[in-house]
C-alpha cells in the first residue's frame, strides 16, 4: 500500500507550479511597462528554461532519451505550448485581452475531454465537482473590464481557438508522454522547442519602437521568467503522478488567485467583483480536487505488471 505522502506527490508538485506561476503572473508586466516587449520576454524565457532542464537531466544521470517516439512526443509538447504563446501574441494585436483570455483560459476542457476519452481517466464524485467548480472559476479569474475599443469582426476567434486547442492538447500529451518516458526528458524537449521558436518571436518584435536594454528590461525579465520555467518543470512532474483531468484545472484555477492576491499586496490593485467570485470558486475547487488520489507511477506500474507476468 502506498504511503499517504506518496499518494499526494501530484498535489505537492502542482502546488509548486501554482505558486511559481502565481508569482510570475503578478510580476510579468514589470519588464513590459519598463519598455521591454513581451515577444523579447519570450526569448528570455526560452533561455531560462535551460537551467531547470539541466538540473532535471542531472537528477536522472544525464540519461537523455534519443529514441524517435519519445523525442517526437517531447517536441510535440514543446511546440504546442510555445507555439500557442506565439499565436497569442498575434491574437492580442487584433482583439483585446478581455475577450481573448477568458476564451483561451478554458483550455482545460480539452484536456479533460481527451483524458476521459483516450486515457480513460476517471475521478470520484468529489473530484468531478471540483473540476466543474474550477472550470467556472477559471474564466471569472481571467475577466478584465471591457475597454473602449472596437473589435472588427470575429477573425480573432480563429487564432484564439488555436491557442485554446494547443494548450488543452499540450496538457494531455504531457500526461500521455509520462506513461512511456521520463518527465525530465519531456521537459528537455520542451526547452529545446522553446529555443527553436525564439527566432519567430524576434521576427514579430517591433524593433522600430524604443526598447529598454538595461537591467530593468532583459534582466528583470530573466528573473521573472525563471519562475515560469520552474513552474513548467514541476507541472510535468504533477502530470506524472496526478490525473491530467485534475491537475490541469487545478493549476489553471489557483495560479491566478495567487496573482490577484500578490497584485493586491504589491500594487494595491483591488480585484473586480467578478474576479473575487472566481477566487472563491477556485479556493473551493482546490479543496475538492486536493482530495482526489494520484495516478499510479507509470514506472512502478510497469514493474508490477512484469512481476505479475513472471509469476504466471
Amino acid at each position: 500500500m502506498r504511503s499517504k505522502v506518496h499518494s499526494k506527490l501530484w498535489l505537492l508538485f502542482a502546488a509548486i507550479t501554482t505558486i511559481s506561476w502565481g508569482l510570475w503572473g503578478a510580476l510579468i508586466e514589470i519588464p513590459e511597462k519598463a519598455g521591454f516587449p513581451a515577444t523579447l520576454s519570450y526569448v528570455v524565457w526560452s533561455f531560462t528554461m535551460i537551467p531547470p532542464a539541466l538540473v532535471a537531466l542531472w537528477l536522472i544521470g544525464w540519461k537523455l532519451d534519443f529514441r524517435l517516439k519519445p523525442a517526437l512526443m517531447g517536441l510535440t509538447v514543446g511546440f504546442l505550448g510555445a507555439g500557442g504563446q506565439l499565436i497569442l501574441f498575434q491574437t492580442l494585436t487584433v482583439a483585446p485581452a478581455y475577450l481573448v483570455y477568458p476564451f483561451i483560459s478554458m483550455s482545460p476542457m480539452v484536456t479533460i475531454l481527451l483524458s476521459y476519452l483516450i486515457l480513460k481517466e476517471r475521478a470520484r464524485i468529489i473530484g468531478w465537482v471540483g473540476i466543474i467548480v474550477a472550470l467556472i472559476a477559471i474564466p471569472l479569474l481571467s475577466y478584465s473590464p471591457p475597454e473602449n475599443t472596437v473589435v472588427e469582426g470575429f477573425l480573432w476567434i480563429l487564432p484564439a481557438l488555436l491557442v485554446f486547442l494547443a494548450w488543452g492538447t499540450q496538457a494531455y500529451v504531457i500526461k500521455f508522454a509520462n506513461k512511456s518516458m521520463k518527465a525530465e526528458n519531456i521537459f528537455f524537449y520542451m526547452m529545446l522547442t522553446g529555443l527553436m521558436l525564439s527566432p519567430i518571436a524576434l521576427l514579430i518584435t517591433d524593433f522600430s519602437q524604443p526598447i529598454n536594454w538595461g537591467f530593468s528590461g532583459p534582466g528583470a525579465a530573466a528573473m521573472i521568467q525563471i519562475l515560469n520555467a520552474v513552474g513548467a518543470l514541476f507541472l510535468v512532474y504533477a502530470f506524472r503522478y496526478g490525473k491530467a483531468m485534475v491537475v490541469s484545472p487545478l493549476c489553471n484555477a489557483i495560479a491566478p488567485v495567487i496573482t490577484v492576491v500578490l497584485s493586491l499586496i504589491i500594487y494595491s490593485v483591488i480585484p473586480h467583483a467578478i474576479t473575487m467570485a472566481g477566487m472563491i470558486f477556485a479556493i473551493v475547487a482546490a479543496f475538492l480536487l486536493s482530495l482526489e488520489e494520484d495516478d499510479p507511477d507509470p514506472v512502478v506500474q510497469e514493474q508490477k505488471e512484469k512481476e505479475v507476468l513472471v509469476s504466471k
